[in-house]
């Protein structure tokens, strides 16, 4: 029996490409053509995160603010969008890119301003696990079992759980201890989020193989491009994160 898809993004759930349907005749998803489009909304993500760079060290910081909070929430909502509605997902993954790049745009340049030279730590390693766990995933060396699958989802499931409690206890003012401190917990913390966010890479790169091999129709080369950019958004944080928690005990 084949294996059902499972991955632990919320935008590649398992029941993705099960859940759409090709018409006779219709153009097939392509791994090249899923590529193409991450890369477009990688385009989309700098160009929102460059501007919201600029204002940043322009000195407007209540504009910065509003870009957060602004690609916060509609970030959210072209998610949701996408993630319910597939065949719109050129449209809303575009706009879910932009959204996300003036978020990171900000948060990078209050890091850069506290840890100089950060945020181009930050996106080398990257692009680093990137290329590194797309080159393992396409020679193999990493097998995507269903046990892997389930572990690494168990455990994405397990910090989203965390993230969510210390989320509610922030409107207490209280927080869950260590996890965000700069001691040894902290960082060991963060280093296993970091590990758990790049093994979702490979579900994704796995997800995205499986559903061209399913004959997926075309539009959803744009949505796993979107699901591809929901787990780098998410692991270059970390990787921020981690490294601001490195440089702090200096």
């Amino acid at each position: 029996m084949a294996e059902p898809f499972r991955t632990s993004n919320p935008a590649l759930g398992q029941n993705t490409f099960t859940s759409v349907e090709s018409t006779t005749g219709e153009k097939k998803m392509t791994i090249d053509g899923a590529t193409n489009r991450t890369f477009f909304f990688s385009l989309l993500l700098l160009c929102g995160a460059m501007w919201s760079w600029r204002t940043f060290y322009s000195g407007d910081y209540p504009m910065v603010t509003m870009y957060l909070w602004g690609g916060l929430i509609g970030g959210f909502i072209f998610a949701l969008l996408t993630i319910f509605i597939k065949k719109i997902a050129a449209f809303t993954g575009s706009l879910y890119s932009v959204c996300e790049g003036l978020v990171l745009g900000g948060i990078s340049g209050i890091f850069e301003k506290m840890y100089p030279g950060i945020v181009i730590q930050a996106v080398s390693l990257t692009l680093g696990v990137l290329l590194m766990l797309l080159l393992a995933y396409k020679t193999r060396v990493i097998k995507v079992t269903e046990k892997f699958k389930l572990g690494v989802f168990a455990a994405t499931a397990g910090i989203a759980i965390v993230y969510l409690v210390d989320f509610i206890l922030g409107f207490f003012h209280i927080g869950i201890p260590y996890i965000h401190q700069s001691g040894w917990i902290g960082i060991g913390f963060s280093v296993f989020v970091v590990i758990i966010a790049s093994l979702n890479l490979v579900l994704d790169f796995d997800f995205i193989e499986k559903g061209a091999e399913a004959g997926a129709p075309k539009y959803m080369e744009w949505y796993a491009a979107f699901g591809l950019m929901v787990t780098l958004v998410w692991l270059y944080i970390e990787i921020l994160n981690l490294l601001a928690k490195l440089r702090s005990r200096r």
